[in-house]
């Protein structure tokens, strides 16, 4: 069978003589030379010699392409052109940019949120509607699960769309936008903001704003614990720079606390941990670049520092809160207009009532959140807090655990909610009268002159 396979000219033939031989059908002769042997017929074997031959003639064409530049070239430009003719119509398409267009951003939903960050930098975001309104003096809502040791340093209210501005203690400010940070329930404690910002391994974020844009009419007002004041544009801070940028030039041993925005012509109000508080214009600090040091914007006592910092507007009122629980509204009138650099006016009776927690600009009609060093969060209505004069202790504002004190605060536009765990009508409010004082008593304390210029920026 093999011999008359390898002696037929063909495969045809070989199935014939195979057939005749044998006497086999013609499936079983054609089963027989698709084997391999079947390809040893002659004519098989010229086929395969044929595709070596002209596979060795490829091998040496292309060999002479590669070592020859010019020809090589010639394919190029020749193949190329036979695009071009093949294609050479009108384009059909156009490339534009569409107006309106889907951005990321127009995915993600526009909604008012409340930003939390604690002393050892966890920060979190989560929607206002979070916490329902309670009555002054309630004990509140777990805000947040947290170590022991950390506590609530910062909040406030804010566009899932704006920007935030994170300052920290060496002076250097990194942006990002809120919907970036993760949202969290009412209990969790958050994420380190290490994971979110590029900071170092010292640095620790001392302040966060909301910027809705960065336009060039806004200022940036940061003062530093030390009392140290310093105003910039805005705009002087528009960088996509994932490394941050400088914000200013501290002192040794200092550090930057407060920064707020402002519209260039406001008026500020400064209050200290001892119960001092001042009031100026704005233009009393000059412009700065986004490097420099500042000035002086009050004169501190020795251990005293600075608490808050408010930018006053019309129809708001100060409200003053001290770490022990309690708190009042005073009239904008209250804190006269001074010079820049001097000591200021008395502003609370720290001696009697304990040290100043925060303060801030409110409207009557406002909601106050505030946040105590054992994570608890309340929220009441601020025209629940009894106006008085600028010195006098206040009425009860949260009731606290033991060693516990009211670390920051934050407002929030009104929102009807169920009214719960409040306190007896009158307590907390007895002995808020015999506190108040006149303001020509107060004002004692008296104004020193303004600091020098030459303690500006270097």
């Amino acid at each position: 069978m093999i011999h008359i396979i390898r002696s037929s000219k063909s495969i045809p033939e070989a199935r014939s003589r195979l057939s005749e031989r044998f006497g086999l059908d013609e499936l079983q002769t054609q089963a027989i030379v698709q084997m391999p042997l079947g390809r040893l017929t002659g004519l098989e074997r010229q086929k395969l010699e044929d595709e070596l031959a002209a596979l060795e003639a490829k091998i040496a064409d292309y060999k002479d392409i590669l070592a020859n530049e010019e020809r090589l070239l010639g394919i190029v430009k020749s193949e190329a052109m036979a695009v071009k003719n093949k294609f050479a119509d009108e384009r059909r398409t156009e490339i534009a940019t569409v107006s309106g267009e889907v951005d990321i951003e127009d995915l993600i939903p526009r909604e008012d949120c409340v930003l939390t960050l604690t002393n050892f930098g966890y920060v979190k975001r989560q929607k206002t509607d979070t916490y329902r309104t309670q009555r002054r003096g309630g004990r509140g809502i777990s805000g947040m699960t947290r170590r022991e040791e950390d506590v609530a340093s910062e909040m406030f209210i804010i566009n899932s769309h704006d920007f935030v501005m994170f300052f920290t203690n060496l002076g250097r400010v990194y942006r990002l936008k809120c919907y970036e940070i993760p949202e969290g329930s009412r209990t969790s404690k958050g994420m380190n903001i290490a994971n979110l910002l590029p900071i170092a391994q010292d640095e620790r974020v001392t302040s966060m704003i909301r910027v809705p844009e960065f336009d060039e009419e806004s200022y940036l007002v940061m003062v530093t614990r030390s009392g140290i004041i310093k105003r910039t544009s805005l705009s002087a801070f528009d960088t996509a720079r994932k490394g941050g940028v400088i914000a200013i030039d501290l002192d040794e041993g200092d550090e930057l606390s407060w920064v707020r925005m402002t519209d260039g012509s406001s008026e500020l109000l400064v209050a200290t941990k001892l119960g001092m508080a001042i009031r100026f214009h704005e233009t009393d600090v000059r412009a700065m670049g986004r490097t420099a040091r500042g000035v002086k914007a009050l004169t501190l006592k020795e251990g005293d520092c600075v608490v808050g910092m408010s930018s006053l507007r019309e129809g708001g009122v100060v409200l003053t809160v001290s770490e022990t629980g309690y708190g009042r509204l005073s009239p904008v009138d209250d804190y006269r207009i001074q010079s820049r650099g001097g000591k200021g006016l008395l502003n609370y009776h720290v001696e009697k009532y304990g040290y100043v927690a925060a303060i801030k600009v409110v409207n009557r009609e406002d909601d106050i959140i505030l946040i105590s060093s054992d994570g608890i969060i309340i929220r009441i209505q601020a025209d629940s807090i009894r106006e008085c004069a600028r010195p006098s202790k206040g009425v009860r504002v949260m009731r606290l655990s033991e060693d516990s004190k009211i670390v920051t605060l934050a407002r929030t536009a009104h929102e009807e909610g169920e009214e719960e765990d409040a306190l007896p009508e009158d307590e907390g409010d007895a002995d808020a009268g015999s506190d108040d004082i006149e303001l020509d008593d107060a004002d004692e304390i008296v104004e020193e002159e303004t600091a020098s210029d030459d303690e500006t920026e270097e």
